[in-house]
């Protein structure tokens, strides 16, 4: 079977069987071209929720099928892959964040929305990278205790200057892999074109970038910009993606070593047996750890909009 047939079954597939296909943007091209919807976790579970569709399938990590199973409580989610798992998301419980909430009583707990649904029900507001800045402005609380990601806090913090700010250390493996070397070599190499980068990043990466947002943001940026010519440092799946998006400009990875294997893991013939019930997995999410998750998605989409 070619990748266009199995790409037509999908799409075919899909009308039979009400499924609604999310793909995130680190997924590849193949994928891409037969999504329902594409964007970040969070946007996703957004478009699932008022998809007619009683069946998801998300192609992506496990943290971004359990958001959707949270705001989609009476809908069957799957994840088209049972292996690909957020190492982020991983970093931390929920047993962790209740004794630092012990040590720290006086400050707001922020997550990351990169992480188990099961550690959400113990912080008080998660965000995502385009609405951390936001939200952590809009708390009453001049005191932020931000997990796990410390180089997104640090970026963060940075245009908060008023508040207080504490970390866990922890962050993206894929996106530790770019360093500041990697920066200048670039700059050498591709002197004048701007350089994109995800606040994931060493905060020493993201300084010496000319422009520093979530994925949706860097993308939004080349097609808002007049330029021709950019540098991307996030997972190098958004280089194919851009070049796909604009192939009147150029794009270069600021690093080859930014690279994702859980985001990589899905295949598009996973995706198809898992339409057929030969593979994926199906997310349950008991009550009480659903409902405790889905009171800091709440907060955060009553603080942010």
């Amino acid at each position: 079977m070619t990748t266009r047939e199995l790409q037509d079954k999908i799409i075919q597939l899909k009308k039979e069987k009400d499924i609604c296909l999310l793909v995130h943007a680190y997924q590849s091209q193949d994928i891409l071209e037969v999504a329902d919807f594409t964007g970040d976790s969070y946007g996703l579970s957004v478009k699932a929720k008022n998809a007619p569709q009683k069946n998801i399938i998300m192609c992506g990590v496990r943290f971004m099928a359990e958001t959707v199973k949270v705001l989609s409580p009476e809908k069957r989610v799957f994840i088209a892959n049972e292996n690909a798992y957020c190492p982020m998301a991983e970093q931390m419980d929920r047993i962790q964040v209740e004794a630092l909430r012990e040590q720290y009583p006086d400050y707001t707990i922020v997550a990351y929305i990169n992480t188990t649904s099961d550690l959400k029900t113990a912080v008080d507001v998660c965000v995502t990278s385009s609405s951390a800045v936001k939200i952590i402005k809009n708390i009453k609380n001049d005191k932020i205790l931000f997990i796990p990601d410390c180089n997104l806090g640090s970026w963060v913090e940075k245009q908060i200057p008023e508040k207080k700010f504490m970390f866990f250390h922890g962050g993206c493996p894929t996106h530790l892999r770019i360093t500041t070397n990697d920066v200048e070599v670039a700059k050498e190499k591709h002197p004048n074109v701007k350089i994109l980068v995800h606040p994931e990043c060493k905060k020493e990466v993201t300084a010496l970038a000319d422009y520093a947002g979530s994925t949706t943001g860097i993308m939004n940026y080349v097609e808002n910009s007049d330029e021709k010519e950019f540098v991307i440092g996030t997972e190098n799946s958004i280089v194919q993606h851009l070049q796909f998006d604009h192939p009147d400009k150029k794009f270069y990875p600021l690093s080859k070593e930014c690279v994702c294997p859980n985001m990589r893991a899905t295949t598009l013939m996973d995706v198809y047996n898992t339409m057929m019930g030969q593979g994926g997995a199906e997310i349950e999410i008991d009550d009480a750890t659903r409902e405790g998750a889905q009171r800091c998605i709440d907060k955060m989409i009553e603080l942010g909009g």
